[in-house]
Parts: C-alpha cells; structure tokens; sequence
C-alpha cells in the first residue's frame, strides 16, 4: 500500500515559506531537485542544506499500542550501503519498523511520521513522495525470487 504525499497531513503544507509542491515524474522520496537536460535525468543540491547536522525521526504507530521508531541522517553523502546507492539525488526507502495485524476486527489503524523540530537552522531541499506499507511476506518473497 502507498499513500502519497498529497494525501498526508503534512504539518504547515500550505505556508509556502517552508513547503512548495512540484509536479515530477519520480517517485518516493529524496534529497535535491530533479530535471532533464539534452533528455537526461540530472540532479540539483544548490536549495539542499541542514538535513546533516540533527536526524530525522521516523515513527510509526498502530492503535493497538505497537511502536516502533527509527532515526537517520537525511543527508549523509556517504554511500548508503543498504541500499546500496548514494543518497543525494536518489530516491531513498527507509525502514521504520514493523507491526503485527492479528484479525481485520476492529480496524487496525497505523500513524507514521517525520520529524526534525529544530530552530537552530535551516533546512532545505527535501523531497518526499510516498509513504509504503509492505507486508513482511511479500518483500521475502521477492527477495528469494518466488514473486509472480
């Protein structure tokens, strides 16, 4: 399951002091600005800045009390190793955690968030499309090959 960045509820989304939403062919989320030049994909880090001095906290919650949360560096240029590629100007997945639905009744709803609260300085250039809900099996299943 996806749930895109327009159908998040983005703190201060319509202060365009901090957030400015842009049309792009991509997907998911990163650091830096997409476009094509001569038909190539490039990408642009001038507006990118902050996101390496404090981490980001991941969290994720679900109504019947799991929680899990996470925190990473947005802009490390260090190659990221699980994933195997460099983030600045790629589309970077990060694994909050997991959680466990034990029957469909009632309803199990989950929270996900992002947060990096400083005042300190000023951040920009972050890029955020999608939010992915996968289920364990399902990624072990393509990992081992036997998806179809």
């Amino acid at each position: 399951m996806a749930i895109s960045a327009k159908g998040m509820a983005i703190t201060g989304i319509d202060d365009r002091r901090y957030w400015n939403c842009v049309s792009t062919e991509e997907s998911r989320l990163h650091l830096g600005r997409f476009s094509q030049r001569l038909g190539r994909r490039m990408s642009s880090f001038e507006h990118t800045h902050g996101w390496d001095i404090k981490p980001v906290k991941f969290e994720l919650s679900t109504s019947d009390g799991q929680l899990e949360s996470c925190e990473h560096y947005l802009d490390d240029t260090e190659q990221d190793y699980e994933n195997g590629n460099h983030k600045r100007g790629c589309w970077i997945d990060y694994k909050v955690g997991e959680f466990i639905v034990n029957t469909s009744e009632p309803t199990t709803e989950v929270r996900f968030s992002v947060k990096q609260i400083d005042c300190t300085h000023s951040k920009g250039g972050l890029c955020v499309d999608s939010v992915f809900i996968i289920p364990t099996d399902l990624k072990e299943r393509k990992r081992r090959g036997t998806l179809k």
